[in-house]
């Protein structure tokens, strides 16, 4: 059996900042990382956008102020960004406060999704240098705290103290670990909502702002902009009976005016928190794109907003640069009537944001104007925690989206950091 001092499941940005932080505050302690993807997982793959300013990324109930601003200086220090520059900002925050709306000034960067995969090689490297083994494409099944070792799909592996940070595609894993470890967890919060994709000119407050942060009643809100080099996407994901749905979701390349769309997009979520007696918030999510992937044919769902401000569903006629402006940058969905898969009081809460946003920024609700459904964030375990490091067991800790004590890369890395602290507490 292979044995080290410290195991890490999952290469994204949680499992990086804890493995630097391991590497810069306990020098000698010998690190295996681990993923089952053949690549470096995690957010910094897709359009890696970062956010700098609290509470964007950090969790309310894990996370007070001056905690969170403690440890986002820590990862600005090892990340060194460079902050977009916004300007014009105050006329839209007015408008947005006349409506009961808020727009947040949020410390952002943006690398791109190629700009985000050199950051991801470059980091990689240095953890390699730096002694770090790491292991793409082997999974871990299963775990044995008692005698303490996991194990994969290809061998036995010993530990002394481990980090579970598979990231929101982990979340049925992390809920089998959970299970396997008897940790307590709650799994009734999700976001549920649309992409909305149009171009440039109709949002100019890209042009101030990269990706702005508008706060809607009804806990509705705006998410991960992306405008220039922009394309709507599509994720896979696949519930544990073997149903296979499609989430959409956005990203950028670095900008490049030769390259530009002059399109931009963004996703505007409804916050859904259930009570009792539902099981599984999560569950009720996958059932969402279950039933859209049955209306789809197998793929998500779009439509122009001219159609649906008539009442009517959208065709594939509709979709052409004849009768409208642009063409969708996600060419693999289809046309159809999203009132007829997404709940209705969710619905209404995010077209009601919509008019909002279209009465701050006139022109978003333009008839071409894409919407695309659905876009569901799986990232809503909420284990029961030992202590302020997500200990969850003995020597056991979790941390970032996966595990619900992050949203996004710098809150994820953050996560990282405090739980390697409670890490070498254990080692020590």
């Amino acid at each position: 059996m292979d044995k080290y001092d410290v195991v890490i499941v999952g290469t994204g940005p949680a499992g990086m900042g804890a493995t630097f932080s391991l590497l810069e505050n306990r020098p000698g302690t010998s690190i295996l990382m681990i993923d089952k993807a053949p690549v470096s997982t995690g957010g910094m793959r897709n359009d890696c956008k970062m956010n700098f300013t609290y509470p964007i990324g950090f969790p309310f109930e894990y996370w007070p102020e001056d905690v969170a601003n403690h440890y986002l200086e820590k990862v600005k220090e090892f990340l060194k960004p460079d902050i977009l520059p916004k300007s014009n900002i105050e006329v839209y925050q007015t408008r947005a406060e006349k409506l009961g709306c808020s727009l947040l000034e949020i410390q952002q960067t943006h690398l791109g999704t190629d700009g985000g995969l050199r950051l991801i090689q470059q980091l990689m490297k240095r953890l390699t240098d730096s002694g770090v083994d790491i292991s793409l494409k082997e999974e871990m099944l299963s775990i044995n705290n008692e005698q303490k070792f996991i194990t994969t799909d290809l061998r036995e592996i010993g530990y002394k103290t481990i980090l579970i940070a598979p990231g929101r595609h982990g979340f049925h894993f992390l809920q089998s670990v959970m299970h396997q470890l008897g940790v307590k967890y709650m799994d009734n919060i999700l976001d549920v909502g649309i992409r909305v994709e149009t171009r440039i000119e109709r949002y100019p407050i890209v042009k101030d702002y990269y990706d702005p942060k508008f706060y809607f009643p009804e806990k509705v809100r705006t998410f991960c902009t992306n405008s220039g080099n922009a394309h709507v996407v599509k994720e896979k994901y696949i519930t544990e009976r073997g149903d296979v749905w499609y989430s959409v979701n956005g990203h950028a390349y670095a900008p490049d005016a030769a390259k530009n769309n002059g399109l931009v997009n963004f996703a505007i979520l409804k916050t859904v928190r259930f009570t009792e007696p539902l099981a599984s918030g999560q569950e009720f999510a996958e059932h969402l794109g279950v039933m859209a992937a049955l209306m789809g044919g197998g793929r998500p769902l779009m439509q122009r907003v001219g159609d649906f401000r008539m009442g009517k569903r959208s065709k594939a006629a509709s979709f052409n640069g004849d009768l409208y402006d642009f063409e969708p940058s996600l060419r693999d969905c289809c046309p159809s009537d999203i009132s007829l898969a997404m709940p209705s009081k969710i619905l209404r809460y995010i077209w009601s944001g919509m008019k909002k946003l279209d009465t701050i920024i006139p022109g978003i609700l333009h008839p071409s104007t894409i919407m695309y459904y659905p876009e569901i964030k799986l990232y809503a375990n909420k284990p029961e925690y030992k202590d302020e490091h997500f200990q969850v067991a003995a020597d056991v800790f979790f941390a970032g989206d996966g595990a619900g004590t992050s949203r996004g890369i710098t809150g994820a890395w953050a996560s990282g950091i405090r739980a390697s602290e409670g890490m070498m507490e254990s080692l020590n």
